[in-house]
């Protein structure tokens, strides 16, 4: 729950903004606009904004930009507001152990009263301080199963779009991306008030992802599970999944027991066939949802469903919108239709 404090209640909040060699550009530099724009709208400052890492002086972010360092944090005692931005994960993980400097200091912070704070993949960084061992987290989707692999004492929701956890809701951690603009906009409202909070989301354009990010997730059926015998159905059920019965095709043409490959099926995928149907389907949809102008139901009957009532049921069910609605938050415009 957002608690609001008036900001004529207490002197600014210190807001150290770690800068990595892996830190993304955009996210690193709109929470820092955003976190200085009070005195642009003529409205008290709530936070004094620092980046801080390592070294003062000029650092190399991870897309090429530099970025200038403002304060070591060997200089910095305390602070309320510890925040990672997002980090670039290569395809080869997140390598532990990278700035045991940083995490040591995150961990001194947090036991003298400080908010951690982690945009996107801020939070492979904060985890290794083991203060969010046991605790609920999210990151962006994409690295889910890498930071879930790598951090396994960490509960991870990657279609939630803020966390918060800790005894006393000090550990904050947003999802996907531009999710920034939740946390930034929590931030705002639990040290300044939710009037501050709304009127700097109107000078930003910024919203609240309310609808969370299982929307913007696509369904990727695993394939490192090792199983030939489900990865030849998978394979073959990507090009067959709207035909009538396809679990039952899917069975004839393995070399198994029915019982046995849909065990193993479930094993391998974490996903009953049907269910994993299911979700090949409704990923159609989404895309001809966002590319056509085909009637809702029509799309249904093409991705396999002729009850239209079923179908969209099963959408609103696995995405959290209901078919139009996707459509008007994700088709793509005329204009830039090829």
């Amino acid at each position: 729950m957002i608690r609001a404090n008036s900001p004529a209640a207490a002197a600014p909040r210190h807001v150290s903004l770690v800068a990595l060699p892996e830190a993304a550009v955009s996210t690193l530099f709109g929470l820092y606009d955003v976190l200085n724009a009070f005195a642009l709208m003529g409205l008290p400052a709530p936070f004094q904004v620092e980046i801080v890492g390592e070294a003062m002086g000029p650092l190399m972010l991870a897309s090429g930009v530099p970025v200038q360092v403002q304060r070591c944090i060997g200089d910095i005692a305390a602070s309320d507001i510890v925040i990672v931005p997002s980090v670039v994960v290569r395809p080869q993980g997140w390598g532990t152990g990278r700035h045991p400097r940083v995490v040591e200091w995150a961990r001194a912070m947090h036991a003298r009263g400080a908010l951690l704070c982690s945009a996107c993949s801020g939070i492979f960084l904060l985890a290794e301080t083991g203060l969010f061992d046991g605790r609920d987290a999210t990151v962006h989707f994409e690295y889910a199963r890498t930071f879930a692999a790598t951090y396994p004492a960490v509960t991870v929701h990657p279609e939630r779009v803020l966390v918060i956890s800790g005894q006393h809701d000090e550990l904050v951690t947003s999802g996907a991306s531009n999710t920034w603009h939740d946390l930034v906009l929590y931030l705002i409202a639990r040290h300044a008030g939710a009037t501050t909070a709304q009127a700097v989301a109107r000078m930003f354009a910024l919203q609240w992802h309310q609808d969370g990010l299982t929307p913007y997730m696509v369904f990727e059926g695993r394939s490192d599970h090792g199983d030939a015998e489900v990865l030849q159905a998978q394979k073959w059920l990507s090009t067959h999944f709207s035909m009538a019965n396809p679990v039952e095709e899917m069975v004839k043409r393995s070399r198994l027991a029915e019982r046995t490959f849909k065990r193993r099926f479930a094993a391998a995928t974490g996903l009953t066939p049907i269910a994993y149907v299911q979700r090949l389907r409704i990923e159609d949809a989404k895309r001809r949802l966002e590319r056509t102008d085909a009637p809702v139901d029509e799309i249904g009957w093409r991705v396999g469903y002729e009850d239209a009532a079923f179908f969209r049921r099963l959408f609103k069910r696995t995405t959290g919108m209901a078919p139009g609605a996707y459509r008007r938050r994700f088709s793509i415009p005329a204009f830039a239709r090829t």
